[in-house]
Order: structure tokens, then C-alpha cells, then sequence
């Protein structure tokens, strides 16, 4: 299974704490529905790697991060492991509203020590720091996701959002309301998935 990691240059010991993570949940897992019982047959690849290979897409020196709709942690919890190593001046924040969900996440940042912040909140009632990176995974549709991302972004800021084979709806869909440079990234654990890097988002002149 470690071998599966070594092209994300993962050390062993973040790979252990992966591990870790992975025994959490499918032990979480027969008591919450934390993901769906279908993913977590594959859990390495349909969680931990698909959260794995976004890191990549992390500028360096960014300093706040925040995870939208974080749930069992996936991509947030992940990257907040690989910055421990890789970025260790990046400041984490799952931002996740159901709170058995939360109790999960603190349940695996004291199970493996990890630097994160958890916040049991919805998105629009915080007022936070601007991010320099935001990320997030089937939480809602891209339009929705970009009006709750432009509160806590500025025009630096990159987001970071994997996405399904229906991802052009999606971008046709928030162009109506958003302004916005993206790029469209392979996937490269989900071939049917995408993954969206978006900066310099505005709202359209004219639009609510």
C-alpha cells in the first residue's frame, strides 16, 4: 500500500499516520455513516490519494488553508497531515457543520497529531482571515461553493476543488454569477473526476 504513495514523495512516518487515520475510520464507520460503505472498499484510493494529490497544487508559502464541508476529513485532514512535513508554516482549518462529523476529526488530530484547527460552524456565520488556499469535496454545486468561498478569499487566493464528469455544467452554471480564471487538472486516482483550480474570483456586475 506504501508504494502507492512514493510518487507524492510521502515519508513513512506521514504514511503511518495515514494509516492511523484509515483504522479510525473504518472503525468510526460502523457506528456514523462518515462515507458512503461503497468508497470505503477502496478508502486508500478514493480518499486518501484523491486527497493526496492535491497538495501538489498548494503555492508555496501559503499560510491559511481552510476545508469546506470537511466531513470525515477528506481533502483537509490529509493535507493538513502532509503540511505537518512538506509546509509546516500552512495553518489548517476543517470547517464542518454536522458535529458528530466534528467529533471525528478531533478524534483523528489526537490520534495522530495533527496541527489543524476544527470548526463545528457553517461557512457564512464566520468571520475569519482572508485564505490563501481553499479546498473542498462534494459540499454543493460550484456556484454555491464560490459564493461561500469569495467571503474568506481575496484575488491571490486559490481554490482548490475536485470535481465529477459534469464539472462544465458546473463552470457554464457559476460564470452566470462569478468572475473567475480556472484551469481544469486531471484527476489522477478518479478518471472520471477532474480537478478545478480557480483564482481572481468576483462576483458579475449586475448579478445577486
Amino acid at each position: 500500500m506504501e508504494k502507492m504513495f512514493e510518487k507524492y514523495n510521502v515519508s513513512r512516518e506521514t504514511f503511518n499516520k495515514l494509516k492511523i487515520y484509515e483504522t479510525s475510520l473504518r472503525e468510526w464507520q460502523s457506528k456514523f455513516n462518515l462515507v458512503s460503505n461503497k468508497s470505503l472498499e477502496d478508502a486508500w484510493n478514493r480518499h486518501f490519494l484523491d486527497s493526496v494529490q492535491l497538495f501538489k497544487f498548494i503555492p508555496e508559502k501559503s499560510e491559511v488553508m481552510y476545508d469546506f464541508g470537511s466531513g470525515a476529513g477528506f481533502p483537509g485532514m490529509v493535507l493538513a497531515i502532509l503540511a505537518m512535513e512538506k509546509m509546516p508554516e500552512l495553518k489548517v482549518s476543517l470547517i464542518e457543520s454536522i458535529k458528530k462529523k466534528t467529533l471525528y476529526l478531533n478524534t483523528v488530530q489526537k490520534l495522530c497529531g495533527v496541527n489543524v484547527n476544527i470548526i463545528n460552524e457553517r461557512i457564512e456565520n464566520l468571520t475569519l482571515k482572508k485564505a490563501d488556499v481553499i479546498t473542498s469535496r462534494a459540499m454543493c454545486n460550484l456556484t454555491d461553493l464560490l459564493k461561500y468561498a469569495y467571503r474568506l478569499s481575496n484575488k491571490n487566493t486559490v481554490m482548490i476543488f475536485p470535481k465529477g464528469k459534469t464539472y462544465q455544467i458546473e463552470l457554464n452554471n457559476a460564470k452566470k454569477f462569478w468572475n473567475f480564471s480556472y484551469q481544469v487538472k486531471a484527476n489522477e486516482v478518479c478518471e472520471d473526476g477532474v480537478i478545478l483550480i480557480i483564482t481572481n474570483l468576483s462576483p458579475v456586475k449586475g448579478v445577486k
